[in-house]
């Protein structure tokens, strides 16, 4: 993988949606330095890996997004439904803890850490035509949670004009690799129950598979946005191109790399 050139991932129509000083990708694991279970794009600051080489991968990630590598921010994720606005930049020592970022200050980008669970970015645009642009780590418990709402919630505070939201979800545990138990649709069905159609029995007697990205998409039309999309591509069933959590757990592998979601303002 060392040899192979980064590769990004994008959604054509979402990308028609983007003002012309947004930048935005979804990356996979090929074109980095990282080696053995992290190779080769690994960006994850919470994984083993080396941090000079985790840092040398995220320059390059910074370099095709046209911004400088120091401006290149990701979250401390935690699951959680916390959205922050951003405007400066920090160290990757001194990183938030929260699942979301918005922000409207150019020259910055708000990287989305994933392994599996389903990255958002998001897009809109002020009255006066400037943009604003938020991202979101959005698994089954943020998604249940609220994360999208709040990252929502933070770009109208900002002042975005509801009609020019848009919002992508990049690769993600697909529909056909996320078995969970029965148990796990309960709080699902207990806030919304019509989110049942969302899983399906599983081959496993008293296991069913979950649906994480239509789950996502439905809470964005949820939320009233009408340009929503989503990449479809599942990163537990492609080891070529994306890393993942439940994956290395099968193989009771010590830990994982993550790929990273940017959306980044030009200067």
């Amino acid at each position: 993988m060392k040899s192979e050139k980064i590769k990004i991932f994008r959604h054509q129509q979402f990308s028609k949606t983007l003002h012309p000083k947004v930048a935005y990708g979804f990356f996979g694991r090929s074109g980095g330095e990282s080696t053995g279970i992290f190779e080769s794009l690994n960006c994850g600051l919470g994984s083993n890996d080396d941090p000079e080489i985790i840092a040398r991968n995220r320059a390059r990630v910074a370099e095709k997004m046209g911004i400088k590598s120091e401006n290149l921010l990701s979250l401390y994720q935690v699951h959680g439904n916390t959205c922050l606005r951003i405007d400066r930049a920090w160290s990757a020592d001194q990183r938030p803890q929260a699942d979301a970022m918005v922000a409207d200050k150019p020259g910055i980008g708000l990287g989305v850490l994933i392994a599996d669970c389903a990255p958002v970015l998001f897009h809109a645009r002020k009255p006066d035509g400037s943009p604003l642009i938020g991202a979101a780590h959005a698994g089954w418990k943020g998604a249940l949670g609220g994360i999208v709402e709040a990252t929502l919630e933070s770009l109208r505070k900002q002042g975005a004009d509801p009609q020019t939201l848009s919002a992508c979800i990049g690769p993600c545990i697909g529909p056909g690799s996320y078995e969970v138990s029965a148990e796990f649709i309960a709080p699902f069905k207990n806030h919304a129950p019509e989110s049942e159609r969302f899983f399906q029995p599983a081959q496993k007697t008293g296991h069913l598979m979950f649906d994480l990205p239509s789950y996502v998409l439905w809470r964005l039309e949820c939320a009233g946005i009408k340009a929503r999309y989503d990449v479809g591509l599942d990163t537990f069933a492609d080891e070529k191109s994306f890393y993942s959590y439940r994956r290395s757990t099968h193989r009771k592998q010590s830990d994982y790399g993550r790929q990273i979601a940017v959306i980044a303002l030009k200067i």
